[in-house]
């Protein structure tokens, strides 16, 4: 039973359901649950932990969590709102948001006014705030490509900290918000270099073919975001439907050696040179090849046009996906000697 309390002027509920928080729609409880939209708010709410002395989870999204359990602390939702310009010169045009904003709506609002650079990024699905941490990428652009500067709460010293992008250490799907700051603070606001002359990226994937099936004679940021939605939703579940968090693991990188192995014994083995002189390997061709698309057990599953993709069909648990997310790692080692890593954040 929902419980309502009240610390200094906040609201903070007791026993509150996490399920419409994250994307898999696992039903699982937060003894403590609040939303903060200032830092007058936020710094209330760090006097009831200390006082408390439970644990705490930001939460932006709820779109790259599994829970497996229930939460024993307090769950704070990030409600920043807000989007401005903060600057602009002949190039570019600065663009801040709160870390409450909705990405794909920001990513709309880009569009919309011709700024270009975010829109390979669309229909991801969270928030602003998260979008650094996990340095999000898509169809040949990462967060870091537009990456201007944001603001950080530390937790410690209570203060707003501006990191750049050496401060926050940007690698693939990670930065030192998962590392050495993770649980120290959180992120209230972004602000993106955007291009005011577009510098359109078609190379990756099928965007190019979609494009062309659209029937478009000019590029335009809109034409680049109408493409990639529509191959998005040709091959990702949508979390209102089918409960989800995108792709559940990342792309391994690997040696040149060892691809050079693997393409031997596998020579339809999907890879990508990177600059290092290393190769990314496509994770969703090797679990496909393990025999896992579109496989179910119970009510958690492998979707079945994408197997990067971990599902909850209705009523799975957090442990059951688990479950099936670590025999999907076993496999793929066994067959291909090729460690997977999961994207998503288990809890």
């Amino acid at each position: 039973m929902i419980e309502l309390l009240i610390f200094e002027s906040m609201e903070i509920k007791e026993n509150y359901s996490l399920k419409s928080f994250n994307t898999f729609g696992i039903n699982v409880d937060a003894k403590y649950f609040t939303q903060v939209a200032s830092l007058e708010e936020l710094e209330v709410v760090l006097d009831f932990i200390e006082a408390k002395k439970i644990p705490f989870l930001i939460l932006g999204g709820g779109s790259n969590l599994l829970f497996t359990k229930d939460f024993d602390g307090i769950m704070i939702k990030a409600d920043f709102k807000g989007i401005k310009i903060v600057k602009e010169d002949q190039q570019h045009i600065f663009v801040k948001a709160e870390a409450g904003e909705n990405w794909d709506e920001f990513v709309q609002f880009c569009v919309d006014n011709n700024f270009a650079g975010l829109e390979n990024l669309s229909l991801i699905p969270g928030n602003v705030g998260a979008s650094p941490i996990q340095n999000i990428g898509a169809y040949g652009v990462e967060l870091k490509d537009h990456f201007f500067e944001l603001e950080f709460f530390d937790f410690a010293i209570r203060s707003v900290q501006k990191f750049g992008m050496k401060d926050c250490a940007f690698g693939y799907r990670n930065s030192v918000f998962k590392n050495e700051l993770k649980g120290k603070g959180m992120i209230l606001s972004v602000t993106y270099r955007l291009n005011k002359h577009p510098e359109f990226k078609t190379e990756y994937g099928t965007i190019k073919d979609e494009i062309e099936a659209m029937g478009v004679s000019e590029l335009s940021v809109k034409t680049i975001r109408q493409a990639v939605i529509s191959i998005r939703r040709s091959k990702l579940p949508d979390p209102e439907i089918i409960g989800n968090a995108g792709s559940f693991f990342k792309n391994p990188t690997i040696s040149m050696e060892e691809h050079r192995r693997l393409k031997n014994k596998f020579p339809e083995i999907v890879s990508f040179p990177q600059s290092d002189r290393r190769f990314k390997l496509a994770a969703g061709w090797l679990i496909d090849q393990c025999g896992w698309k579109g496989k179910r057990v119970g009510d958690a599953g492998v979707h079945e046009n994408q197997a990067l993709v971990l599902v909850n069909y209705g009523n799975a648990s957090g442990k059951e996906i688990y479950d099936l997310s670590e025999e999907i790692k076993i496999s793929v080692f066994d067959k291909f000697g090729v460690e997977l890593e999961r994207e998503v954040n288990i809890l």
